[in-house]
């Protein structure tokens, strides 16, 4: 019997192959859910990314027309300066989904070696788990607010409180599936035939727990950009004149009488953003549960 004997087919869903991993996930992407997430989401990443093109005025450029109800031109209308406020929105994408597209894939990967960690030490494992205990004990406006006040308001601290509060989410996945794939046969067999510890955890455990962390690392994508508003909108994020969906938010509440898209704009791209990540996850989800009934 030799080592490739322990990998089971993948309709057995025990070792998941690059190639058949790839396929499942694009596949998502081509279901209806994927396809309206995915390109929801890949407008306003083009839009948020070439906004210097697209708007060669800038974010500051002022007119005589303050608080304009929404126009053609303005479809946002304008703000107390003039400047139009649709335009704010587009550059304030660029705040929130630099924030998640950074912060998250690190709580991710953060994540997963500090769950599987009680593979190589159990009392490792346990304080990982101790650690992530803590963190969930915070709330997360609450944890935010105490890494604001230790580092000082900014996109820094936005995106470490993102991170820390999306670790236990992660950790946990990847702790769950080390606990359920290391009993398994095809893992004992590879045990008895003395394959490394590593080799057993980088091709045999830590493929089969991708599913669901890619899966949570959308949701949690929704999480951060809402954890950012929120952080924002109270004076505790992105600092002015630098525009965030937050601070937009934080600043149209004053005016929300003299120009209520002020207001609306921002919450509008907030939830455009988190439909697009639902969507998505959705989307991988299905593509999941499909598998694993093959």
């Amino acid at each position: 019997m030799s080592a490739n004997d322990t990998h089971p087919p993948h309709p057995a869903g025990r070792k998941l192959r690059v190639g058949a991993g790839m396929a499942r996930y694009l596949g998502a992407f081509r279901s209806p859910r994927g396809m309206i997430g995915g390109g929801l989401l890949l407008v306003m990443m083009f839009a948020a990314l070439l906004a210097p093109v697209l708007f060669p005025g800038g974010v500051d450029l002022q007119t005589r027309d303050n608080f304009q109800p929404p126009t053609f031109a303005h479809p946002f209308g304008t703000d107390e300066y003039g400047r139009d406020i649709f335009v704010r929105c587009i550059y304030a994408l660029r705040v929130s989904l630099s924030l998640v597209l950074v912060a998250v894939p690190f709580a991710m990967a953060l994540g997963i070696l500090m769950g599987l960690s009680g593979a190589v030490s159990r009392r490792l494992g346990e304080i990982c788990q101790r650690i992530f205990d803590i963190i969930l004990g915070f709330p997360s406006l609450v944890l935010g607010i105490c890494i604001v006040v230790a580092i000082g308001a900014g996109w820094l601290a936005l995106a470490i409180t993102i991170l820390v509060f999306s670790l236990p989410q992660f950790g946990r996945l990847a702790r769950g599936a080390l606990l359920t794939e290391q009993n398994r046969e095809y893992v004992l067999a590879a045990r008895v035939l003395g394959v490394p510890k590593r080799r057993i955890m980088t091709r045999h455990i830590l493929p089969n727990t991708l599913d669901p962390l890619l899966v949570q690392a959308s949701l949690s994508m929704i999480a951060g950009i809402f954890a950012e508003a929120a952080l924002s909108i109270v004076g505790l994020g992105i600092q002015p004149p630098t525009p965030s969906l937050g601070t937009l938010l934080n600043v149209g509440i004053r005016y929300v009488y003299a120009q209520p898209m002020y207001t609306a704009g921002p919450i509008i791209m907030l939830l455009l953003l988190a439909l697009a990540f639902n969507l998505i996850a959705d989307a991988l989800n299905a593509a999941v549960l499909k598998a694993k009934r093959a």
